[in-house]
């Protein structure tokens, strides 16, 4: 299953389901019941999900997974300096104001070196995204971003970004 990224920036992710110790007896009728009602057990246990939202632990981590599950072929984050100051001053303006997103993305130089240096903080984690909230209020002004609020910003910002590029090659 795919995690599926949601409008008000929360994820639905595929998790493991439960393991519940029992004795054997238990344990054997239980597969049988499971057997006869589901047909096959597996297919029932597949299908747990959960929904994360930013600030959750996992979030972030499932964010960069989303991320690469959008375009797996691509190669591995990496972050220049023009690609770090772009994603910083997205970031900052999409803060700023959370209804133009388009636009904050239209305004940038380069786009995918912007997204390169945002997925390379995603990458990093929590302290990652922590230390990248502080240095966009370091640069930009202002407070810096609560790390959940950062990592939905930055979210918010690879999904444009990334319908962008869905559009010029569709084009």
């Amino acid at each position: 299953m795919e995690i599926i990224r949601h409008e008000d920036g929360s994820l639905t992710v595929p998790v493991a389901p439960r393991r519940v110790a029992r004795d054997d007896e238990d344990a054997a009728e239980a597969t049988d019941t499971a057997a006869d009602d589901a047909g096959d057990e597996a297919v029932a246990l597949g299908e747990a999900t959960m929904v994360l939202r930013p600030g959750e632990g996992g979030y972030v981590e499932a964010l960069a997974e989303w991320d690469i599950q959008q375009n797996p072929d691509r190669g591995e984050a990496v972050s220049t300096v023009s690609g770090r100051e772009q994603a910083m001053a997205v970031v900052h303006a999409v803060a700023e104001d959370p209804q133009h997103v388009a636009e904050a993305v239209d305004a940038l130089d380069d786009p995918e070196a912007g997204a390169e240096a945002l997925r390379h903080v995603l990458v990093g984690g929590t302290p990652s995204v922590q230390a990248f909230a502080s240095e966009v209020a370091e640069a930009e002004g202002g407070d810096a971003l609560a790390p959940h609020t950062a990592t939905k910003v930055i979210g918010q910002v690879l999904a444009e970004i990334d319908s962008h590029t869905d559009e010029s090659n569709t084009d």
